[in-house]
Order: C-alpha cells, then structure tokens, then sequence
C-alpha cells in the first residue's frame, strides 16, 4: 500500500486531522519577512514615540561622564562606578524600546500559523544533516524563491533607502552645526523615518510572502487519495461497524419515538401501512405536532400501543399519507393541513364526550387535503 501511495499524486487538501497533527509537530506557516516587517514596523514607531525620553536620558549620561574632573578620570573605583551607572542608565533608556520590539517579535507570529510548542522540533533527526538531502535542498524550488525573495527584497530596500538618503542628506549635514542635545533628537527622529520608509518597503514584500508561505504550506500537507480514504477508515472505523451504528442508532430513536405514542391525542392511519401520532396542546403549541409516524411494521406497532393506551385512532388515508411525507418528527404540521386534521381532532374530542355520556358514536369527518399541497408533494418526488 505505501508503496502504491508513492506512485500517486498529491492532489487532495489536507484533512483537519493532517492539519492538527502537523501542528502538533510544530509544522505550521511561518514567514520571517512578516516577522523582519512587524519588528521595523513597531520598532520605528518605538523610535519616534520614545525618542524624546530616550535622548533625555542619554543626553544626561554624557554630561555626567564629561562633566569628570580631569584629575580623577583614571582612578580606577571611580571608572568602574561611572562604567556600571552607564550600563544601568543605558538599559532604563532603552527598556521601553526593546519591550517594543520584542512584543512585535512575539506577536508577529500570531497572524500566521499562532504559536506552536513542540518538543519534536528539538528532536536529533539524522536526515537534517545528510549532506545529499541538503544539496537537494539547496537547488529546491523553496531555495529558489527564498532566492529570489532575498534578491527583490535587496533592490527594493535599496530603492526606497537611496530616495530616503536624498531626502533627508541636507539634515544630515546640518547635524554637526546642532548641539549635542538637538542633535540626538533630530537623529532620533530620522532614524525613526528611516525605519517607518524601509518597512514600508517590507510590508510589500511581507503582502507576497504570507499568502506564498500559506500556499506552501498546504502544499507540503497535501494527501493522495488512498491516504484520504485510510484515513476515513482509521477515523469513522470499518463499513460494517459504522452500519451497526446507525442501526443501533435508528433502533435508539423508534425507541423514543414510541415512547411519545401514549402520549398522543390520535392516530391517523392509512389503516394499515401508515401511521401518524399527532400531539396538541393549545396552551403551548401552535399547532398539533408529530410525535411518531412510520410504515409497515413500524405502523402495527404505533397501532397496537395506542390501542394499550386508549389514544384514538382515525382511518384518514389521504390525511395519514400527506402527514408523513411532509413532516418530520417533533415538527409542526404544514398550515395546509390545519383544516384537515383541526376536523380530525374535534371528532376525537366528539367521540371522548360521547363516551362518557353513553350518547351514540358521532359520524366520523372525511378530512380533504388541498390538491394544491398533494401536487407540491409530487413535484418534490414525495409518494402521497
């Protein structure tokens, strides 16, 4: 069998259980340019948004390492002191902006494929370092466009950095005639367009690469059609099984479906292959529902428990078969049918009082179904 499976081709979508167990392998759709986008995108923003502590800070560090008395500058206690405030300084300025960073770094990957957790991944696996598997990776399809991809990734940068490098080259030069101070704001601000301009720049190719890296994906996941079938069978079990439970299931609700006939105000026959139980309570429905109905067997045994429990029954042909063509289990009647069986149930209730006054058997209704409805039943290829 497997040998045949190579032999034929992937042409089936992965099945939701191939999709769950290469995700519990940890095989899901990654892009590093989404990711490489995200972080310029967030960390320039970061930049301009956090620019003017940041400058602050620093600005305040380098006037306290200037402002040393020249005296003291080579004692060695004194440089380690101004050496760890430094270090300390320097990671408060830039906490903020790292946090930035690696929030987008972390969340990135939330919008292709989520985050994964799996220990196989950290498997030793002999084939990651066969060097034939390598060479064949390296002239892939997938090396030629990460390939092309790092190509059209290093002349669109270009492009947009050379534009951006014209633009702002006369700030750049006023830059040495500003105090230390304006300088490193008005440094701030251009490296925060800077970064803003080249991820623009990557959004671009991030919009390529996401749907690619999908695509790719799937790709890798697709099944032959022998695999699909297996594992229908794995997954649903064998025909033979799965017949006995729809037979057990079937046989689970006749069950409950004859538990609702004694339950019933009447039973309307064919007289003998069909029956119908109707239920109605005006108080909580709005019109009389099915409660049980069936043919043949099925019928006889409607039959005999409404004669165990007393429910009416009433030989209405047309009535019974229209009824159980066109209404399903513990479903209400069609509005065609209220006249016929309304007609139906004021005899039951006739023939109740008749009983109990000792009075003669009320005539028995000969309830008609629109032709309008029976026609409607045949188009729809349903035997009344």
């Amino acid at each position: 069998m497997a040998e045949q499976d190579s032999f034929q081709e992937r042409t089936e979508d992965p099945t939701p259980k191939r999709l769950r167990e290469a995700r519990e392998r940890g095989q899901v759709p990654r892009s590093r340019e989404l990711s490489g986008m995200a972080v310029m995108m967030f960390g320039a923003c970061g930049v301009l948004m956090l620019a003017p502590g940041m400058v602050e800070r620093i600005s305040s560090l380098f006037r306290q390492i200037y402002s040393l008395p020249g005296a003291r500058a080579l004692e060695s206690d004194l440089l380690v002191n101004v050496f760890a405030n430094a270090v300390v300084e320097a990671l408060i300025a830039l906490t903020p902006f790292l946090l930035v960073v690696a929030c987008a770094a972390i969340g990135a990957p939330l919008f292709i494929g989520g985050w994964v957790w799996s220990g196989q991944q950290l498997q030793f696996k002999g084939e990651k370092i066969n060097p034939l598997k390598g060479f064949k990776r390296m002239f892939s399809l997938r090396a030629l466009v990460e390939l092309g991809k790092a190509l059209g990734k290093f002349l669109l940068v270009a492009v947009f950095a050379g534009v951006l490098l014209v633009a702002l080259w006369e700030p750049l030069l006023s830059l040495r005639n500003s105090s230390l101070s304006v300088g490193l704001r008005d440094a701030g601000w251009m490296v925060g367009v800077a970064f803003i301009v080249l991820s623009a720049a990557l959004i671009l190719i991030a919009a390529i690469d996401v749907p690619f890296q999908i695509w790719q994906h799937k790709k890798q996941l697709r099944m032959t059609r022998q695999e699909v079938r297996d594992e229908m069978k794995d997954t649903e079990g064998k025909p033979e099984v799965r017949n006995r439970i729809r037979q057990l299931q079937q046989q689970l609700a006749q069950a409950r479906m004859m538990e609702e006939v004694p339950r019933a105000d009447v039973v309307i026959t064919n007289p003998t292959h069909v029956s119908v139980a109707l239920r109605y309570d005006e108080r909580r429905m709005r019109a009389p529902v099915v409660v049980a109905k069936g043919v043949d067997l099925i019928a006889l045994r409607i039959r005999e428990l409404a004669r165990q429990h007393d429910v009416e029954i009433v030989e209405a042909a047309l009535l019974a078969r229209a009824l159980q063509a066109s209404t399903e289990l513990r479903q209400p009647i069609p509005a065609q049918l209220y006249l016929a069986v309304a007609q139906v149930l004021a005899f039951v209730l006739q023939l109740r009082m008749a009983r109990k006054r000792g009075s003669a058997r009320p005539p028995q209704p000969q309830p008609e179904v629109p032709q309008a409805f029976i026609d409607a039943l045949r188009t729809a290829n349903k035997p009344v």
